[in-house]
Parts: structure tokens; C-alpha cells; sequence
């Protein structure tokens, strides 16, 4: 097309170069940034140790229930408002974009 790129799809492109991930390494990424959204969510709610890591395989497992990370950002969502954590979807949003970046950082150095 002759329609100029946008600033996000420049960035999206920088991207996946930056990070050429073949689809195993981008679904072990993915899996990996939603287990940390797991680890972060259980530190906010006051886990530690086995807890957290039980917390974390069940947003994990909420992300394998359906595609996408609907499922695991509402139930990190849910579970910190109850414990009265004023944390908004837009805010986990972004914590996932953060943690992707740590993921695949991860994936790449075979961490």
C-alpha cells in the first residue's frame, strides 16, 4: 500500500524484528509474560512462595481457557478489586505489555 505506516505498526514492525521469535518461542513467551502477570497479581494480593505459584498457573490456565488474554486479565482484575486493589483493566493491560518484553527477553537468553 501507499498509505503511509503509523507510528504503531513502525513500532509493531521494530518489534518483531528486535524479537524474531518462531511460534514456539512466541507461545512460550506469552505463556511465560501471563505466568508473570500471575507472580505480580499474588505479590499485590499478599502471596508469597508456593501461594504465588499456585496463583500464577491459575491465570495462566484462565488464558488457556479461552484465546487471548481476556480470561487472565479479568481474573487478575476481579481478584485484586476484591482485595481492594484499585487497579483498572488498562492498568494490567500495560503491566502485560511491560512483562512481554521480560518474557521474551527470557525466551531469548533460554532462561
Amino acid at each position: 500500500g501507499t498509505l503511509a505506516m503509523t507510528t504503531f505498526d513502525k513500532r509493531e514492525e521494530g518489534f518483531e524484528k528486535t524479537f524474531a521469535l518462531d511460534e514456539e518461542q512466541k507461545f512460550t513467551a506469552e505463556a511465560r509474560r501471563t505466568t508473570l502477570l500471575g507472580l505480580w497479581s499474588a505479590v499485590q494480593l499478599g502471596m508469597s512462595g508456593a501461594a504465588a505459584s499456585a496463583y500464577a498457573t491459575e491465570v495462566l490456565a484462565a488464558s488457556f481457557a479461552a484465546s487471548g488474554d481476556n480470561d487472565a486479565v479479568h481474573k487478575v482484575l476481579k481478584d485484586l478489586t476484591a482485595k481492594g486493589n484499585a487497579v483498572t483493566e488498562a492498568q494490567i493491560r500495560s503491566k502485560l505489555d511491560e512483562l512481554l518484553i521480560e518474557a521474551i527477553a527470557q525466551v531469548k537468553a533460554g532462561v
